[in-house]
């Protein structure tokens, strides 16, 4: 009983040190409000979920998948970038050259988390839109269909984040 005690005190105190780091770490300031904000927030989130955060724990964490995770960051920014001018032009355009339509691509990630993943750094990328996610294969509503075949549809749209997010979710 009190090693499932002590066990429990520190789950708790692990996670609230989590959430406050990472809390300051957003926040980007020391100001007294934002501090005991965090404080509050971190001790109320982690009471609620410290057991669910030391169960799973991070037993999947790697250094390889950091490193993927590091590097498929500004990756993902380049490419929202690049959506962006991409859609901005075609608005302002005189003619507004688009073709939009609904492709359908094949994503290689296995788990659900990395195909969540997938749908929504393409949603997030100006110019598509994922509808749904079906097996193996993700619907996706294009701005400027290039190519309605599968494998480059897929290779135009997943091919610029899917090795990244295989290695942060393999």
């Amino acid at each position: 009983m009190r090693e499932a005690r002590r066990k429990s005190v520190s789950g708790y105190l692990t996670t609230f040190a989590v959430l406050l780091s990472l809390w300051l770490i957003f926040v980007n300031t020391l100001n007294w409000q934002e501090v005991l904000t965090g404080i509050v927030l971190s001790a109320l989130i982690a009471s609620f979920g410290h057991t669910y955060f030391t169960r799973r724990g991070l037993r999947h964490l790697s250094l390889k998948k950091l490193l993927y995770f590091i590097i498929y960051i500004p990756i993902f920014f380049w490419e929202v970038l690049k959506a962006n001018l991409d859609v901005a032009y075609r608005v302002l355009h005189p003619k507004m050259p688009i073709k939009p339509g609904i492709v359908l691509i094949k994503t290689g990630l296995q788990s659900d988390i990395g195909k969540l993943t997938l749908a929504n750094s393409i949603t997030l990328t100006p110019g598509t839109l994922t509808m749904d996610i079906i097996d193996d294969n993700l619907l996706i509503h294009w701005i400027n269909v290039k190519s309605e075949d599968l494998e480059e549809a897929t290779k135009l749209i997943a091919g610029r984040f899917e090795p990244y997010l295989r290695g942060i979710f393999s």
